[in-house]
């Protein structure tokens, strides 16, 4: 009886192991789940903070990436707040570099909203952004 279950609870704290390494990996289709995204297009998009200066401009083959633009180099998991026919809104972590709390909107296939806050490598950031097809990669 003991050893029935030392091996039940050894099967169920492997078994939470491997569901611990899968939710990151399951958090990050979250951001996925805002359809809007999927009109944009893909290619060279220009970041312009709300006084008009350029933040930076990104290669955009998955327009999820707008949504964890300041953690573009670091794996993030997300959790979907909200969203509707025309954007939606995401909090992020991405373990050893920060977090971040960002919503899209999507004018056009072209031209996108954003307004995002968070911690990057224990530095804070806020700004609203106005986000802009500007060519090919």
């Amino acid at each position: 009886m003991r050893k029935s279950r030392r091996l039940l609870r050894r099967g169920a704290l492997w078994g939470a192991g491997i569901a611990a390494m899968a939710a990151p990996a399951l958090a990050l289709t979250a951001a996925g789940k805002i359809e809007a995204l999927a009109k944009l297009e893909p290619g060279r998009w220009q970041l312009k903070d709300s006084g008009g200066a350029t933040v930076r401009s990104v290669c955009l083959g998955d327009p999820t990436a707008l949504l964890t633009v300041e953690h573009e180099d670091a794996v993030c998991g997300s959790e979907l707040i909200s969203t509707d026919e025309t954007g939606g809104t995401v909090q992020y972590t991405c373990p050893g570099h920060g977090f971040g709390h960002s919503s899209v909107r999507v004018e056009t296939a072209r031209l996108a909203r954003i307004d995002t806050q968070g911690v990057l490598d224990g530095r804070p950031f806020a700004y609203r952004a106005e986000a802009r097809k500007i060519g090919p990669c």
